[in-house]
């Protein structure tokens, strides 16, 4: 066995206890979260603000969960990207019969050339809330909030240490390879999001003294992202933020893996541009992706070269080495799934051949992985549901082409991303 071998050896083992260093960090968090809460009597007004463009396939089942919160006062603000736009149409049906809930619904009327149509619509359904908003809380289309999501995300609040309050989504891995990936790569990311605090604007709360304070709306003018920026400039202004263990919210729709690929290298992209720890997320990245692949390549090498020993040792490294990421991928979900039963949510049992799926799809999402991560680093521009932005810098943001949601061609995936 030579000296290459070893140092690969090495690398590999490594990996397996840095990711479980994540895993040990993540779990010991999630279990916590015993923070001073809100009584009932104290709860404060909140506004849910709510941007659509497209229809999204669970859109109906989100608002129909946002009109049955178990919260005492709160109002919801919905901004859609145009009246022609399918989401308008959904929104309108959904609404239409209740009028126990305060609905706002609008137009997006001003849609800025500098910064993302989510960050314009943020701005123009936040400038409209009313004085007495003590809270502004954010969710995406393809979130299905239980009964006390609300009431569970506003709560931490009640700490005047803190301004901001998340939680995180969790992907059911589904049938295409593409939702595997996805699957895969989210519960690193989970991991990271819990170590770096970085906010999730699928399930957001935050203090509306604080975007006053933080003159976020000014910021968002000139954003691409309205979620991970957060960290930074609550951090700048001494303001903490509390992930809320209860709110794993599950995602169930299908991704191809062409779709995966452009949503992670948004995702990476955002994080480039906002994150204070983007060169730790980076390094971590690159290294998750070589040291396998080297162990791989490494293997077939010696192989040629008639290194038989060699080439055992990296092949059972390597297959240790994704038997342990199933195994911390077992924590995770034993973890989750004790959250979601507290709220008589399950998720599917994994068979046999789902674990033999599982083992193909992580060297998959790697190689995916290290292709979006580089993308990220090089790209100037991005598309995101059919739009097309400029990327100079995290404040220098041009929307390059717009066209409304419903003239896009239907059959490009691009656009539901």
């Amino acid at each position: 066995m030579n000296t290459l071998t070893l140092i690969i050896v090495f690398g590999l083992l490594g990996l397996v206890l840095f990711e479980s260093y994540f895993t040990s960090v993540f779990i010991k968090s999630f279990s916590q979260n015993k923070r001073e809460l809100y009584e009932e009597n104290e709860l404060p007004k909140v506004a849910i603000a709510l941007c659509l463009r497209g229809a999204d396939p669970f859109l109906s089942d989100c608002l129909q969960a946002l009109l049955n919160q178990n919260y005492p006062q709160y109002e919801l603000k919905i901004v859609v990207d145009s009246e022609r736009d399918p989401a308008w149409k959904i929104a309108m049906e959904n609404l239409q019969h209740q009028t126990a809930i305060p609905v706002q619904i609008s137009p997006l009327r001003v849609r800025r050339e500098t910064c993302s149509l989510k960050c314009s619509a943020l701005i123009q359904a936040i400038s409209e809330l009313d004085a007495d908003c003590e809270i502004i809380a954010l969710i995406d289309a393809d979130t299905i909030p239980h009964v006390n999501w609300l009431r569970e995300l506003v709560s931490p609040l009640k700490d005047p240490k803190i301004g901001l309050t998340t939680g995180n989504r969790w992907y059911v891995p589904g049938k295409q390879w593409g939702t595997l990936c996805r699957y895969l790569w989210n519960i690193a990311a989970v991991g990271q999001m819990n170590l770096y605090r970085i906010p999730w604007g699928g399930t957001l709360a935050i203090k509306t003294e604080i975007v006053r304070q933080a003159r976020l709306l000014e910021k968002w003018k000139q954003a691409f992202g309205e979620d991970t920026m957060l960290c930074r400039v609550l951090q700048e202004e001494g303001i903490q933020i509390e992930s809320v263990a209860a709110l794993m919210m599950v995602n169930r729709e299908e991704c191809t893996l062409p779709n995966f690929r452009r949503w992670v290298s948004r995702q990476l992209l955002t994080a480039k541009l906002y994150h204070p720890g983007w060169r730790a997320i980076l390094i971590y990245g690159t290294i998750t992706c070589l040291i396998p692949a080297t162990t791989a390549l490494s293997t077939l090498i010696a192989l040629f070269a008639g290194q038989g020993f060699s080439a055992v040792v990296l092949t059972t490294s390597l297959f240790i080495y994704i038997i342990v990421l199933l195994g911390l991928i077992s924590v995770y979900e034993r973890a989750i799934r004790q959250k979601l039963a507290l709220r008589n949510e399950r998720l599917p049992d994994y068979s046999a051949r789902d674990l033999l799926r599982f083992m193909l799809a992580i060297p998959l999402t790697q190689l995916v992985c290290a292709i979006a991560l580089w993308q990220a680093m090089l790209t100037q521009q991005v598309e995101w549901r059919g739009i097309t932005y400029q990327i100079k810098g995290p404040w220098d943001i041009k929307l390059l082409e717009y066209f409304p949601y419903q003239y896009l061609n239907r059959t490009n995936p691009k656009t539901s991303l």
